[in-house]
């Protein structure tokens, strides 16, 4: 894919063009980069057109100006979509790329096709105590980092994978991650219950692998019982990062969601 470094953002983005209408974005998880989602810009490269980006401090995106925030993540992206000629894109994210895909789908809400968010925790409607147990995971995960990448890589990469392979290709990833990068980290609660959910005018599908953390499984029900229409998945045989766990299960999981939501 083509690297592209946006004009009035930190964001290095990546566009691979095909003669198909629609567009994907894909939003990756904490601590990788675009690469986690390799598997999936392999098989839709020639049914549409992919966008992926790396999210500040992360990969590509670490060239960054003072008063840079990840919740200006939204803004940035719509940029790139306006840059990009793209009206309307499927957005997928994985873990703190669903977070993002929301808080972009909650201010661009028409500039959704339809949105997918695996491994993540319904950002409107965060239940308190949940939060509170997630910030103080948080806490926990930059201290061993601080003390050493290496070692938070290496606990790190069991939490987000199950398969031995994703677990790997997380490991790598996650050594290059730069340990300024986490107070970019450090605002994420900010997007969280500032926005109420409406009549959601794109399709949703949320999920997440039978292996993930029990918060995480139990982030999954309570979204699907506050917004019963939209469709759910659970993975069998993944963990938190899906999509690198059970690649050609997820990739058809979305092919068929995408095709319902054509109808």
């Amino acid at each position: 894919m083509k690297p592209i470094r946006s004009a009035h953002s930190p964001i290095t983005y990546f566009v691979s063009r095909s003669e198909q209408a629609e567009w994907i974005l894909f939003i990756h998880a904490a601590f990788v980069d675009h690469n986690m989602f390799r598997e999936q810009f392999a098989y839709f490269e020639n049914k549409y057109n992919l966008l992926a980006i790396d999210i500040i401090g992360h990969g590509q995106s670490t060239d960054t100006q003072k008063g840079d925030t990840i919740e200006q993540t939204a803004k940035w992206i719509f940029d790139i979509l306006k840059a990009e000629h793209i009206e309307k894109a499927h957005i997928v994210g994985v873990s703190l790329g669903a977070v993002l895909a929301q808080d972009f789908a909650n201010h661009y809400p028409y500039a959704v096709r339809s949105l997918a968010c695996f491994g993540a925790y319904d950002i409107n409607h965060f239940d308190a105590k949940m939060q509170r147990e997630n910030s103080a995971k948080q806490k926990l995960m930059l201290l061993r980092a601080l003390f050493s990448v290496k070692w938070f890589a290496e606990a790190n990469k069991k939490i987000s994978a199950y398969t031995p392979q994703a677990q790997d290709e997380f490991f790598a990833m996650n050594l290059r991650f730069p340990k300024k990068s986490f107070m970019f980290l450090a605002t994420l609660n900010r997007m969280v219950n500032r926005h109420k959910t409406g009549q959601r005018p794109y399709p949703l599908l949320i999920g997440c692998g039978a292996f993930d953390i029990p918060m995480e499984l139990e982030a999954i029900k309570a979204w699907k019982r506050s917004e019963p229409d939209c469709a759910a998945v659970l993975f069998e045989n993944a963990g938190h990062c899906v999509n690198m766990d059970v690649p050609q299960e997820f990739n058809r999981t979305l092919e068929e969601f995408w095709r319902g939501a054509g109808r």
